[in-house]
C-alpha cells in the first residue's frame, strides 16, 4: 500500500501463525511493526519528555481528540504548530477520535444519530461531537493518523446493542470519509483509519470489516475491545476481523496493552497497539521485570540493594537506582519514583516488541513468547506494604 506519503510494507511472516513484521511509513517517519504506542492523551505521556521517549525506543505516540479539544483547544494547538510543534515531538502521532469517550462517559453524554453531546469533564459545558466536527478537530491537531468517529458499544455481549452501534459506526464513517476528503485527505499529510466494530459476534465483525474496508483507507482498526469483555470475547473479535482486513495495510488493535494480549493479537495478524498499562503501572509502583511483575510498595524491597532489573537497559536500571531507593520514593510519594518506574515500563514494552519482531523474522516467535510471558505474569504475592 502506498498513498501520498503513507505506505505499509510487510517484511516477514511467521511460518505457523499470521504474525508479520512490517514498515509503516508516515510523513513524520517510519514505524517498525508490530509496535506499541505510548498514550499521550492530553499532549504528553505522563512523566516523560520527548527526549525520554526517543531514548526509551518510542517511534509513534497517541493523543486524544476529546481531551485536546477541551483543553487547550485545537485552534491553539494549530496556532502553535500542530501537535508535533506543540509537543516538540517530530515522530508519527495518532489521534483517537473520542469514540472511546462515547463508551466511558456514557453517564454524562447524550447520543443521537447525528452525533454525541458530552458534558465537559473540565468545566461541565456542553460539547457537541459529530463525525464531521471530529474530522475537523483532528485536521487542526495535525496528527499523521486520525481515527474515524465511532460508536463503541457499552455492552459488547448484548447483540442488539452491538448491532445498533456497529451500524451507526458505518454511517458515521461515511460522513468522516466525506469530510476528510473535502479537507484534502492524505495530500495534507493526514491519513484516516476506519474502525471495525461488532462486539464478540463473528458475523457482525465480518459485516463491519466489509463496510469499513469499502472506503479504501490507509489503515484499519479493531475497536470495541478492552471495554469489559472477557479475554475469550476479545480473541473472538480479533480472530473474526483481522484475517479479513487487507494484507497490505496496517491493522491496529485499540486500547489493548498487556503482554499476553500482544502475543495473542500479533499471532492473529495485528500490527499496532496502544494502552496506558506501562505508564499507569509506573504511577502505581508496579514494574515489569525479568523476575516477574514487582510491586515496589512491598516491605521486602526496603533494604534491597539490587537494581530494578539487571537485564534491562533503561536509564532507571543502568543508573543503578536500587529497589530500596525506588521503594523509598514510592512510599514518600516523590514524583521521581513514578517517573523512573514509568520510564522502565515503557522501555520494557518496547524491548518486548523488538524481540517479537526479531522472533517473527527468525522463525522463533514461540520461543520469544515462552521466555517473555512468565516475566510479565509471575507477580509475587503481596507482602507487608508498610
Amino acid at each position: 500500500m502506498q498513498r501520498d506519503g503513507f505506505s505499509f510494507e510487510v517484511r516477514a511472516r511467521a511460518r505457523d501463525c499470521r504474525a508479520r513484521t512490517g514498515t509503516f511509513r508516515t510523513p513524520h517517519g517510519d514505524v517498525q511493526t508490530p509496535a506499541f504506542m505510548p498514550v499521550g492523551t492530553k499532549g504528553t505521556v505522563k512523566g516523560c519528555t520527548v527526549r525520554d521517549l526517543r531514548e526509551l525506543g518510542t517511534t509513534m505516540l497517541l493523543g486524544n481528540t476529546y481531551h485536546l479539544h477541551l483543553r487547550p483547544g485545537e485552534e491553539l494547538v494549530r496556532e502553535l504548530g500542530g501537535l508535533h510543534g506543540f509537543m516538540r515531538w517530530d515522530g508519527p502521532i495518532l489521534t483517537d477520535s473520542g469514540g472511546y469517550q462515547v463508551f466511558s462517559l456514557e453517564d454524562t453524554r447524550k447520543l443521537d444519530e447525528d452525533g454525541v453531546t458530552f458534558r465537559s469533564v473540565v468545566d461541565g459545558a456542553s460539547v457537541r461531537f459529530t463525525p464531521e466536527r471530529v474530522v475537523e478537530i483532528e485536521a487542526a491537531l495535525g496528527a499523521d493518523v486520525a481515527m474515524a468517529f465511532d460508536h463503541c458499544p457499552p455492552k459488547p455481549s448484548d447483540r442488539a446493542c452491538v448491532e445498533d452501534a456497529t451500524a451507526r459506526t458505518h454511517r458515521w464513517l461515511e460522513r468522516c470519509v466525506r469530510r476528510h476528503r473535502e479537507l484534502g485527505g492524505e495530500s495534507r499529510g493526514q491519513a484516516l483509519f476506519g474502525i471495525v466494530q461488532g462486539g464478540a459476534f463473528p458475523d457482525l465483525r465480518a459485516r463491519s470489516v466489509e463496510a469499513v474496508t469499502s472506503h479504501d483507507l490507509v489503515g484499519y482498526a479493531i475497536g470495541g475491545v478492552s471495554v469489559g469483555e472477557t479475554r475469550e470475547e476479545m480473541l473472538v473479535a480479533v480472530e473474526s476481523a483481522a484475517p479479513l482486513l487487507p494484507e497490505d495495510q496496517p491493522r491496529y488493535l485499540m486500547g489493548v496493552g498487556t503482554p499476553r494480549d500482544f502475543f495473542d493479537a500479533i499471532e492473529r495478524g495485528i500490527d499496532l497497539f496502544d494502552c496506558v498499562t506501562p505508564t499507569r503501572h509506573g504511577r502505581t509502583a508496579q514494574a515489569f521485570t525479568s523476575e516477574g511483575a514487582l510491586n515496589l510498595r512491598n516491605a521486602r524491597f526496603a533494604r534491597d540493594e539490587r537494581p530494578l532489573d539487571p537485564r534491562c537497559d533503561c536509564p532507571t536500571c543502568t543508573t543503578g537506582y536500587s529497589r530500596g531507593y525506588l521503594r523509598h520514593l514510592v512510599k514518600s510519594e516523590e514524583m521521581l519514583g513514578a517517573i523512573l518506574l514509568t520510564h522502565h515500563n515503557i522501555r520494557w514494552f518496547h524491548r518486548l516488541m523488538a524481540e517479537i519482531r526479531a522472533g517473527i523474522e527468525q522463525g522463533e516467535l514461540a520461543r520469544v513468547r515462552a521466555r517473555w510471558l512468565p516475566q510479565a505474569e509471575s507477580a509475587p504475592a503481596a507482602e507487608g506494604a508498610s
